[in-house]
């Protein structure tokens, strides 16, 4: 027998407004025929969480490769929205901001949480600049780096934020010292129904080694076992969250049973002359010396098998070379190209995407 997911808590509410399952039914299709369009993104989940499914499919944001949908069990997100709950002191009646598009598994996640633990939601257009109540005192929030940047007068609102999609700079993260926001940020993919593990960003927990500047360490949450395959890639197991292992493409160095370092993507490493080079440590490097978005990228070479190469967003494609004096030898870009618009997805970079189109690929 399927269980059924149309239990919602007594205490939800959307906007501030208190629904029951078929009130949510009510708006969802309201989202879906008249609403803005972000709303209709909601309305879409919201039905597809009543029906009498046991799953539901998720669109990828296709970091590395073209997007594809994954099913994930029901039972799993709600298994999720408790593991998060526990950690935050969630408690019913408890307010949060919904600012992340419900097209994919951050933003959906959000509602289901509110829906489990009974959080009174505040439902907002998920642009850069997040547009909230600066009145009210969030408990919770989960946010885009580039949000978060954005909404730093404000948010000593909040007493906890979850930043996560795209590695934070470590320029944000000097800007949040100040505050009394607890802000983390997440490690997760879709596959496992968002974060399942976290790293705190600011100083309200300075006992942690995980606060420091320089290295991306995460602390797992409970009922998360981790290890490595023989690539050195981190592989997951929970018997709340996954039905098999998960092994990723995420390149780790691990510290404990619980504690692991971010080293970058599998997919991503550079292979220049028998050295392994992780664009991901150059990116972190030139972070503050380039003003536009940009990645790190190799081209085949007839020398060295691979070389690096910088791809820039917009129409100029020199840069001072000062900007590369604190890089290595074999991190220096042998060539820059330019993209005029970047292809952005969740605030990812679609790297594989734009390197398709440069015709590097």
């Amino acid at each position: 027998m399927i269980p059924s997911y149309n239990k919602v808590h007594l205490k939800f509410k959307l906007n501030g407004v208190n629904y029951n399952q078929d009130d949510i039914r009510e708006i969802a299709y309201s989202f879906v025929k008249e609403g803005l369009h972000y709303e209709e993104a909601i309305g879409d989940f919201l039905l597809d969480w009543l029906d009498n499914k046991s799953f539901i499919k998720v669109k990828s944001t296709g970091t590395t490769g073209k997007p594809k949908l994954i099913k994930i069990d029901k039972q799993v997100m709600v298994n999720s929205s408790i593991f998060t709950g526990n950690f935050f002191n969630l408690k019913p009646g408890d307010k949060a901001l919904h600012c992340l598009p419900a097209n994919f598994i951050a933003g959906k996640m959000m509602l289901v949480r509110a829906m489990i633990l009974g959080l009174e939601l505040d439902l907002t257009e998920p642009t850069s600049h997040p547009i909230f109540n600066t009145k009210t005192e969030y408990d919770f929030a989960a946010m885009l780096p580039i949000q978060l940047q954005n909404s730093l007068h404000d948010i000593n609102n909040f007493k906890n934020i979850i930043v996560g999609s795209v590695k934070v700079s470590n320029k944000l993260i000097e800007a949040i010292q100040d505050k009394s926001t607890r802000v983390f940020e997440t490690f997760g993919m879709t596959e496992t129904a968002t974060h399942i593990a976290l790293r705190p960003l600011n100083n309200f927990e300075s006992e942690q080694k995980t606060t420091s500047l320089g290295k991306s360490i995460f602390k797992t949450l409970p009922d998360i076992s981790i290890s490595q395959d023989d690539r050195g890639c981190l592989v997951i197991e929970s018997g709340h969250l996954t039905k098999q292992p998960i092994v990723t493409n995420d390149l780790v160095k691990l510290y404990s049973e619980d504690e692991f370092e971010w080293l970058g993507r599998f997919d991503n490493v550079i292979n220049s002359g028998g050295v392994k080079i992780f664009p991901e440590t150059i990116e972190e490097k030139l972070q503050e010396k380039i003003k536009q978005r940009f990645f790190i990228a190799s081209e085949k070479d007839e020398t060295f098998g691979e070389k690096i190469i910088l791809i820039l967003e917009g129409d100029i494609d020199t840069v001072d070379n000062s900007i590369f004096e604190d890089l290595d030898k074999y991190e220096k870009p042998k060539k820059i190209y330019c993209a005029h618009k970047f292809d952005v997805i969740s605030d990812k970079i679609q790297r594989k995407k734009i390197l398709t189109k440069l015709g590097i690929i």
